[in-house]
């Protein structure tokens, strides 16, 4: 291992010095040389978090915002229940198509480039939709959902690849699961705020005016994120936080193939198991939210508003239980059995939903939809997180595309499945219906073999670093935090 030079700082331009943000702390090898690379973690991966997840937050709750007010939009639009289902399904719908392209992008031109197309595609979208307010642009209307739909495509692959690329081995999975929460507040916010600005009223003037109230909001919300994400968003930090970040960064473009890249992954059996088993939850959770204003209008005439807030339930436990396994996957490494776990307690939820939605007590949905929520919402960051440690040293973004592709399709087939079982048989055999699935999914996740790639290379990459005698460790304060420099030393 080479010799530090202590003195590197006084060759440091005054200039780049003056920075706040300089780097303080100095390779001594390349990805050549065998030995373990300079890594540390810089204070701005917390506003990187923040600005992902508020504009993730943003594009979410234009997802739910007409489901959750299925009957007011029908009403407005004269459509039938089946074309707002259409709205929602519209995102699940887009993501098939234009995944590989938008992470083969993700992989090329990084995190910036990717966060930009996504909110300028997701401002376009709101602010379309403000001009689709009158009972015969329908049409309009379906053009902005289409372009925050398109916006989605760049936003779900993202946490797992912006939570490697920011954050210590130590801090990962909670990172990611942040990036997940704010996706989930946008639900969540979507669930209670459209029936609150729009009540369901009979005049089409006053239904109109609430309509572009809603959508001026949204349309604002959207800007001014886009405005910060143009300003401070960054590609990536002068150092890798990890060991691993700092192999994968060792990969020029020339030497990286995205087809051969998900060749592999395809060929990546219990990558495979997860990419169907997370199809099948993710899917259940998209349907139940998609049709949860037809479930309780059904056993609850006129409870709009309270339908919002059991879909605001179900979200704000998810978010608890997201954080919850993001902590607990960092502090234990227990990757696969915690996704089992949390698998079988969802289906458990699932099957506590179905048989006490109809017992007449909006208090116990209440209760149900929460405990549903925590586990089956709380389960996206898992599947992430297992994902990267199955397919290390593949990009987190192509892993996580095929995760949420996968969802995507089982979201469109349960939700219209779902729709006309309620249709002809009601909400309990809808509801029995994704159990079944729910069961399935439990059964794959029990059979994939937990191959933890990504923890085995930083433990590996650790080992460099204390297995040489005599070998001691600088540390370095690197833009308010610390990191560590492996130096041999002097004799």
């Amino acid at each position: 291992m080479g010799d530090i030079d202590l003195n590197a700082e006084e060759k440091i331009p005054v200039g780049k010095k003056a920075k706040q943000n300089r780097l303080e702390c100095f390779t001594i090898s390349n990805c050549e040389s065998g030995s373990a690379p300079t890594t540390g973690v810089h204070w701005k991966r917390w506003i990187i978090v923040f600005l992902f997840s508020s504009y993730s937050l943003s594009n979410a709750y234009q997802w739910i915002q007409y489901g959750i007010i299925n009957n007011i939009i029908m009403k407005f639009y004269q459509v039938d229940a089946f074309a707002v289902d259409w709205l929602s399904m519209l995102y699940m719908l887009t993501y098939i198509p234009f995944i590989f392209p938008v992470t083969w992008l993700l992989d090329q031109k990084g995190l910036r480039i990717t966060a930009l197309l996504a909110n300028a595609l997701n401002c376009a979208g709101t602010w379309t939709k403000v001009a689709s307010v009158k009972p015969n642009l329908f049409w309009v209307t379906i053009l902005g959902q289409f372009a925050s739909s398109l916006s989605q495509v760049f936003i779900l692959g993202m946490p797992s690849r912006l939570a490697s690329v920011w954050f210590g081995a130590d801090e990962v999975s909670t990172a990611c699961a942040i990036g997940v929460f704010g996706n989930q507040l946008g639900i969540a916010i979507g669930f209670l705020i459209p029936p609150i600005l729009v009540p369901n009223v009979d005049d089409m003037d006053e239904l109109a005016h609430h309509i572009k109230i809603m959508f001026y909001i949204s349309a604002g919300a959207a800007t001014i994120i886009f405005i910060l994400v143009v300003i401070f968003f960054q590609e990536k930090p002068e150092l890798p936080p990890t060991q691993a970040q700092a192999q994968a960064r060792c990969f020029t473009q020339e030497q990286y193939s995205y087809r051969a890249s998900i060749w592999r992954l395809l060929r990546n059996k219990p990558f495979m198991l997860l990419v169907v088993s997370y199809g099948l939850n993710v899917g259940c959770f998209y349907a139940v939210s998609t049709l949860l204003n037809r479930m309780i209008i059904e056993h609850y005439p006129g409870e709009e508003v309270n339908a919002g807030r059991i879909g605001l339930t179900i979200v704000i436990a998810g978010m608890v239980g997201s954080l919850i396994c993001g902590i607990w996957l960092d502090k234990s490494k227990t990757y696969k059995q915690t996704t089992l776990v949390v698998y079988v307690l969802s289906l458990v939820g699932m099957l506590v939903y179905a048989f006490t939605l109809n017992l007449g007590h909006l208090w116990l949905v209440f209760i149900t939809s929460g405990v549903l929520g925590f586990f089956m919402t709380g389960y996206l960051p898992l599947g992430f997180e297992f994902a990267v440690e199955l397919t290390y040293p593949e990009s987190e973004g192509t892993s996580s595309g095929l995760l949420n592709c996968s969802a995507q399709i089982f979201g469109i087939i349960f939700t219209i499945s779902q729709g006309k079982i309620i249709d002809r048989w009601g909400t309990l055999g809808g509801n029995i219906f994704l159990c079944v699935f729910l069961l399935i999914g439990t059964v794959m996740t029990g059979f994939i073999k937990s191959d933890l790639r990504r923890q085995k290379a930083n433990l590996q990459a650790e080992e460099q670093i204390i297995s040489p005698a005599g070998s001691e460790t600088l540390v370095q304060d690197y833009g308010g935090t610390s990191c560590s420099t492996p130096w041999q030393r002097q004799t």
